[in-house]
């Protein structure tokens, strides 16, 4: 489908950046235009915000104009669920990725009362994932945003109620209940909680990085790949992540450099085999990131040795961090940031259970985060069940 959102901004737009991340996570098609250098485009904002310079200056097909909204004001124009219903539910679920999605359908089908909340789009990292083939019953593979379709219409079907840009602050114990407070100063009641919340790409942490996000450094490739069509671009990391997204960016890279710091690749044999043998993809060892270089705009990057590789981007796949920040304090965490469960994915506080990525223990597999969202289902069960 075209796009009929128009955004126009700049690439170092803080507010930018945020809105093109919303419109990736939530799958949804925009026509980008940088107005640095662009007077047409300069014209069009100043003209929609009464002579004032605003970005990002975003329309809609139905006429709306938005400057610099909030995600939740860019959820809201696009019909998504940001506020609760009810003030208490059976179960409340934090992550609306498979885990997360997947205990909810079966608390949902055993006729509980569920909420799942997310901060960003639901269907997690899978959504935004170009094409998924390890997945059990697919064996032609499925895109990553179908197959999240397909399991929100599933608990959609059972009454699952769904919030999109609505993030959880914490949680708090109110004797036997649990009171959930989220970022808008919305607050529900529960009786038991799934802390799903997922994971997010790993930053390399060196110079140039933080400066460059979103305007030539990104880590989603089916979110902007598309606006690198015909470029040179890098892919930075060696597992299965980095590869299979430097296969998706030949679509439209005219060459895919991909950076391993390592001497071999540690991706599947088959994404391996995807990358080597195709004629756009090179692939350099022994190749450490240390800054990413650019001036008014990215340039490319410089490696360990000193030399240089320029680029138009750099994609950043070199592992995930758990979404937990706002759980310390809250519930036990490992060293690396993880949740610590026991062997009913209970975590250190009654009744609140953790399952997904961002549990200690997990493979980071979506048929094993899956699974451990009907395994935590199974456990609020039973702990509901004995209240």
């Amino acid at each position: 489908m075209a796009a009929v959102i128009r955004m126009f901004g700049t690439t170092w737009c803080g507010d930018c950046k945020r809105a093109k991340k919303f419109f990736g996570e939530h799958r949804i098609a925009y026509e980008w235009t940088d107005i640095d250098g662009d007077l047409e485009g300069q014209r069009i904002v100043v003209a929609a915000n009464g002579g004032k310079r605003i970005i990002p200056t975003i329309f809609f097909e139905d006429g709306t104009i938005l400057a610099e909204p909030s995600n939740v004001e860019l959820a809201r124009q696009l019909g998504l669920k940001t506020a609760p219903d009810c003030e208490f539910y059976d179960a409340v679920v934090v992550g609306g990725g498979p885990a997360g999605l997947t205990a909810a359908l079966y608390l949902a089908r055993d006729g509980f009362d569920v909420l799942v909340a997310d901060r960003g789009g639901l269907g997690g990292q899978a959504g935004i994932t170009e094409q998924l083939d390890n997945f059990p019953g697919f064996p032609e593979g499925i895109g990553g945003g179908e197959f999240a379709d397909r399991l929100v219409a599933q608990c959609r079907r059972f009454g699952v109620e769904l919030l999109s840009a609505a993030e959880v602050a914490g949680f708090d114990r109110d004797g036997a209940y649990l009171t959930i407070r989220f970022s808008d100063d919305h607050k529900v009641t529960a009786s038991a909680l799934l802390l799903a919340p997922g994971s997010t790409y790993r930053r390399l942490g060196v110079p140039g990085e933080q400066d460059f996000i979103g305007a030539g450094v990104h880590f989603c490739a089916t979110c902007e790949g598309a606006f690198y069509r015909d470029r040179e671009v890098l892919v930075i990391g060696g597992g299965n992540s980095a590869v299979e997204e430097g296969v998706f960016l030949t679509r439209y890279a005219s060459k895919v450099t991909i950076l391993v710091r390592g001497d071999r690749l540690t991706a599947s044999a088959v994404a391996v085999e995807k990358a080597t043998t195709n004629s756009k993809i090179a692939i350099r060892y022994q190749s450490e990131v240390t800054a990413f270089n650019g001036g008014n705009g990215f340039t490319g990057v410089t490696l360990a040795d000193g030399s240089e590789i320029t680029g138009a981007a750099a994609f950043v796949f070199i592992g995930l961090d758990p979404n937990t920040q706002f759980l310390r304090d809250v519930v036990d965490l490992r060293p690396d940031g993880t949740i610590a469960t026991s062997e009913t994915l209970q975590t250190s506080s009654a009744g609140v259970f953790a399952a997904g990525d961002a549990r200690f223990g997990s493979t980071k597999q979506l048929v094993s985060a899956a699974g451990e969202g009907a395994t935590a289902a199974l456990m609020i069960r039973s702990f509901l069940e004995k209240r």
